[in-house]
């Protein structure tokens, strides 16, 4: 390619590059708006505010929160200093100075802030124009002069490339950094815009130039799974390419990055790490009630691909400002995967869905209900189909409304008929009331695939019972157990408009419809949700789950029938399975099949786990998904056995508001073939 071809291709990343740099601002502006952090400041650089989703705020606040711990720290730490430093690298419009001006927290301190030359011209020109502002600086500021746009006592606003070295030490010389200073530098999401040969030399010179400093670096992580691939699907679209994902995937890369580059300590912590082990849970405990929020699947997945890093060099910085928590509120669990991958395959039928419920209805005969689609949530019944041409899903219109609800069950009763119980239409809004449902197919008797009838009808009663009934949940699970010859209906956990868990237990009578008091011995589970559990030899065994402060659990724990009622006894299976919530779970002899969810720690995501409850014993299998054309994201999901005579499962829906980069629904169904993992 030509010079000056190459030149226009790199001058039109770059500006793409720098429109990053508008969006973020906006955002970060709209979770100090909200309350998540106090920056009074952000709104001067924002030329139209705009109210962005909880998940976004979360995501901008924990992103804050951890450059924010770490500028603390390296003032604390320097506290003493005659001088110190702060260099922004790819600065853009964050209001850093101004807010540590505001909090007399500047004292011996100078930010120098570079950005590109169009982005500082900006800035410089929104803070000569804003009173507030320019009131900031001081009175008697030396003139800016080259590459200096705005130049204050403790304020230097530069504009150049932070790729060139030479160009670098020429500009920050002229603004005035004194190299043997202690400095801390910051690059948030920037030097993995850079090809990774730049970024790399930037690292470099970073610690060839600066013996007394401490690099802080915030920037994304795992490009391999679904989440990672939307992640940078979107910012190829932006014309913005991650680069350093390539070469530097995950945690341990990024420490190993910055130690053969010249930095003597080097700590790396993805941002759930952050979260939940150095913010204190006062703080979390804050931040969580600011606005209503059910996005923990995608909120997860968004801190495990973000990371913050501090390597420091020099013996004044051989204090931390990032540690690792002394007790993780994860403990790692080593994976036991199996080397045999389960085969995934697409079903030809259009389906998507977040949030649905599921039943088997009888063979070749699946209900779906509720759940939210492209245009929202929706109040649609759907019944998957078999024939003998393959499946196929069908609309049908129940004879009472369902109305629209997310996060509910749908469970058969050995009788026949379906009860619909929970759900939410909004974090604040939960359904309430019961439905039994049973279907009707439409048309003369004769098979499914006979094709003189294309669906089956649903009809639907509302269930009127009497008795103490559960508070209202959705995010919980409703399972049939057997006490003196009847069958029950248990609801156990989830949450609601006001508890972040439930840790309740209730039986419906379905014959009487009636909500009892059942006598349930022993220790029971913590209140949690998300978590999976099925019918097992009469009670039932739960497992997993989100507790009430935001920590996946992988107990394991079975509800067992007694003379006088019920007991919970916990089984300690080895290897422990990696904690996870918003899976599946299926009873299959006497193994306990897992399948999908969200856990924080382990590499890549959850397949199938198979627990063998009368050995105590786990193995991972991984799933092939090659064939597979899209990301396959198993949470919000529903998962039927078909009656097929190897053992396959349906998997439907799924999917998830991928923080800013855009919504993604699984569109199709697949099957998982689960003969290697029970044979």
């Amino acid at each position: 390619m030509p010079t000056t071809d190459r030149k226009k291709q790199r001058q039109g990343r770059d500006a793409a590059v720098q429109g990053t740099n508008d969006s973020s601002a906006v955002s970060k502006a709209s979770a100090a708006a909200r309350g998540y952090f106090h920056d009074v400041f952000l709104r001067h650089f924002v030329c139209k505010a705009a109210r962005r989703a909880p998940l976004i705020n979360r995501g901008y606040y924990v992103r804050w929160r951890a450059v924010d711990h770490c500028v603390r720290r390296f003032l604390q730490v320097t506290e003493n200093c005659p001088k110190r430093q702060i260099l922004s690298l790819g600065a853009g419009f964050d209001s850093l100075y101004f807010r540590l001006h505001a909090d007399e927290a500047l004292v011996r301190a100078v930010v120098f802030e570079v950005d590109f030359p169009d982005v500082t011209r900006r800035k410089a020109a929104l803070i000569r124009s804003n009173i507030a502002l320019r009131g900031m600086l001081d009175s008697h500021s030396p003139a800016p002069t080259g590459p200096v746009y705005v130049c204050s006592g403790q304020y230097r606003l530069i504009g150049l490339d932070v790729r060139e070295e030479s160009q670098v030490v020429e500009a920050l010389d002229a603004a005035g950094l004194d190299w043997a200073a202690p400095t801390l530098l910051l690059s948030e999401v920037v030097l993995t815009y850079m090809e990774t040969q730049w970024s790399d030399v930037v690292i470099r010179w970073a610690a060839k130039l600066l013996p007394q400093s401490v690099f802080v670096m915030y920037e994304q992580i795992h490009p391999h799974d679904p989440f990672g691939w939307i992640m940078q699907d979107h910012f190829l679209k932006l014309n913005s390419t991650l680069h350093a994902l390539g070469r530097y995937p995950d945690t341990a890369a990024q420490r190993r990055r910055f130690l053969d580059k010249g930095w003597e300590q080097c700590v790396c912590l993805d941002m759930n790490d952050f979260y939940l082990g150095l913010v204190p849970e006062e703080e979390r405990r804050r931040v969580e009630i600011l606005e209503p929020f059910d996005e923990y699947e995608e909120w997860h997945q968004k801190c495990s691909h973000y990371f913050i890093l501090t390597a420091s060099r020099g013996s004044l910085m051989a204090q931390a400002l990032l540690t690792r928590p002394t007790v993780s509120p994860v403990p790692s669990v080593r994976l036991s995967r199996s080397p045999v991958a389960l085969s995934v395959k697409t079903l030809p039928v259009c389906l998507e869905g977040l949030g649905m419920a599921s039943t088997l209805v009888r063979p070749g005969q699946v209900l779906l209900t509720g759940g939210s689609s492209r245009g929202g949530r929706v109040a649609v019944t759907r019944v998957l189909l078999r024939g003998q041409e393959g499946w196929r899903s069908v609309i049908v219109e129940p004879s009472v409304d369902f109305g629209v609800r997310l996060y509910h069950t749908a469970t058969s009763g050995p009788g026949g008929g379906i009860v619909v119980y929970g759900g939410r239409s909004s974090p604040l809004n939960p359904v309430r009331g019961l439905f039994r449902v049973t279907l009707d197919p439409c048309g003369p008797p004769g098979p499914l695939d006979s094709g003189d009838r294309d669906a089956v009808k649903p009809r639907v009663e509302r269930m009127v019972c009497t008795g103490d009934p559960p508070p209202p949940r959705w995010r919980h699970t409703a399972t049939i157990v057997s006490h003196k010859g009847k069958d029950f209906l248990f609801v156990f956990g989830g949450k609601n408009e006001s508890e972040a868990a439930l840790g309740d237990g209730r039986f419906l009578c379905l014959d009487q419809q009636h909500w009892t008091e059942i006598l349930v011995e022993g220790a029971a589970p913590e209140a949690h949700h998300s978590h999976s559990a099925c019918s097992y030899q009469g009670g039932a065994v739960v497992f997993g789950g989100l507790d009430r402060w935001g920590v996946p659990l992988g107990d394991t724990v079975v509800l067992k029938p007694t003379d006088r009622g019920f007991s919970w006894e916990r089984i300690e299976v080895q290897p422990p399975p990696v904690p996870r919530y918003s899976h599946s779970a299926h009873v299959i002899g006497e193994k306990l099949v897992v399948v999908g969810g969200v856990w924080l720690h382990s590499d890549g995501v959850p397949g199938v786990a198979v627990i063998n409850l009368c050995t105590r014993s786990s193995v991972e299998f991984s799933l092939d998904t090659t064939s597979v054309p899209w990301p396959l994201m198993l949470h919000s999901f529903c998962s039927e056995l078909t009656d097929s005579e190897e053992p396959e499962l349906l998997l439907m829906g799924g999917g998830g508001n991928c923080f800013s980069f855009g919504t993604h629904f699984n569109p199709q169904p697949v099957t998982v073939d689960l003969r290697p993992a029970l044979g």
